[in-house]
């Protein structure tokens, strides 16, 4: 099983795509999609879809993981990355890929095995379980990688694997 993982944003994405066979995980690609500050939103949103189309299209995963938003300040910029994350999912939708939502919480708990891990234990994690020299940079990528090995772990339990075949999720 490919899976895509997504850290989304608007001035950076992060993506990985991650394979996962006999409780082993290894990375294929990872990188990030960069938007200028000085271009137009609109057009940052159209960069933003077609990288990500293309990362669909070039790697055919098996699915899309993506972290589900989570904000309590600036609503301005909530609303900007939620834009952001909309193409995204646009682009996984019409490329017919599944598309999972993790929470950070999930996230943290599945690379750490706790909760209220911080975010360089959690990157830490993240690089060991895919045998990396060095935590990817920038830090949206190596994010992207562990909502990829969320999803392998929630994945591979086998209630999940089961409503994933019959098509329940």
């Amino acid at each position: 099983m490919v899976i895509l993982g997504i850290d989304p944003g608007y001035a950076i994405v992060g993506w990985g795509l991650v394979e996962y066979n006999n409780n082993s995980f290894r990375p294929i690609r990872y990188g990030a999609v960069t938007t200028d500050a000085e271009m137009d939103f609109n057009l940052r949103l159209k960069v933003i879809y077609d990288d990500v189309s293309e990362i669909i299209k070039t790697f055919k995963p098996d699915a899309l993981a993506i972290e589900r938003l989570y904000f309590t300040t600036n609503q301005k910029t909530a609303i900007m990355v939620a834009e952001a994350r909309g193409v995204t999912l646009l682009a996984a939708q019409q490329n017919n890929l599944p598309i999972f939502e993790y929470t950070p919480l999930q996230v943290k708990t599945a690379v750490t095995g706790y909760g209220k891990a911080q975010k360089p234990q959690v990157m830490e994690m993240t690089r060991r379980l895919l045998n990396l020299q060095t935590v990817p940079k920038p830090d949206d990528t190596a994010d992207a990688l562990a909502i990829a090995i969320t999803h392998c772990q929630a994945a591979g339990s086998e209630l999940r694997s089961k409503l994933y075949r019959e098509g329940n999720i």
